[in-house]
């Protein structure tokens, strides 16, 4: 089902300690934080119609902004805007269908892709839905670039698996920062508290985050219905066994 903002305030306060008083060796109910399937920053992706608008936006993390303009830039895009971007959250009985990224008004633009925790499967197509897929692993701080002749690509995500050093929490998430680290680096410490949860969290999930930037010089948004859905949570798996592109995978599960 999709929740409006108002139905998530909070959710993080309202998660974090059901998260932590869990048992491993008992069946308890999941907390809003563990149903979360997808969030929404900056431009709002309109599921139905597969349009941006103007209209329904939220202010872009400036951390997550400050990161994927450095990536972007190291890359040889300079100037790029990080203008919307879509966080999935899975677990080890999660899936991502077979989809392309096309829905942005520039396509000579980079799509950034951040993961962290545990691993997937990721799968990497060609221009037609039916064209052979390339296999590879998408790690816990693998950052994938897709651009040029990439960007339009059919891709999926069929499974998530534990990663490769077989730690409950990526060695790459727990290490200290440097005692030289800038005071506005993107990557700051958390509370002890607040990463407990978050590491339990991580043992048995995997965040992505995808950035785009939507808009090109001279172009402007189509016109589209009025749609206050920003999140969406699903009460079991997520696109489990669909062979459908997200977008539809979605619409049907609201129905």
């Amino acid at each position: 089902m999709h929740m409006s903002p108002t139905d998530t305030d909070n959710l993080w306060e309202k998660s974090r300690d059901q998260i932590r008083q869990k048992c491993a060796a008992k069946r308890e109910p999941k907390s809003l934080l563990e149903k979360l399937r997808w969030v929404t920053n900056g431009y709002h992706y309109n599921w139905d119609t597969k349009m941006y608008s103007a209209d329904h936006y939220t202010p872009f993390p400036s951390d997550l902004n400050a990161l994927s303009e450095g990536v972007a830039a190291a890359c040889g895009f300079q100037n790029f805007k990080a203008e919307a971007g879509i966080l999935n959250y899975y677990h080890f009985d999660s899936s991502l269908g077979i989809h392309v990224d096309e829905s942005e008004l520039d396509h000579s633009r980079p799509l950034l892709s951040f993961s962290f925790g545990q691993s997937a499967v990721f799968l990497l197509g060609g221009l037609r839905r039916e064209d052979p897929a390339t296999p590879m692993f998408m790690h816990s701080g693998d950052i994938m670039v897709m651009s040029g002749s990439s960007r339009l690509l059919y891709h999926a995500v069929p499974r998530i698996v534990s990663s490769p050093d077989k730690q409950a929490v990526p060695q790459c998430l727990v290490q200290e920062l440097a005692d030289d680290t800038p005071e506005d680096s993107v990557v700051q410490n958390v509370s002890e508290e607040d990463w407990a949860v978050c590491a339990k969290y991580i043992q048995t999930s995997r965040i992505n985050m995808t950035v785009r930037q939507v808009l090109g010089l001279g172009k402007a948004f189509p016109t589209e219905p009025d749609n206050e859905n920003t999140v969406d949570i699903q009460p079991g798996t997520y696109h489990e066994g669909s062979s459908d592109s997200e977008e539809s995978n979605v619409k049907r599960k609201k129905q």
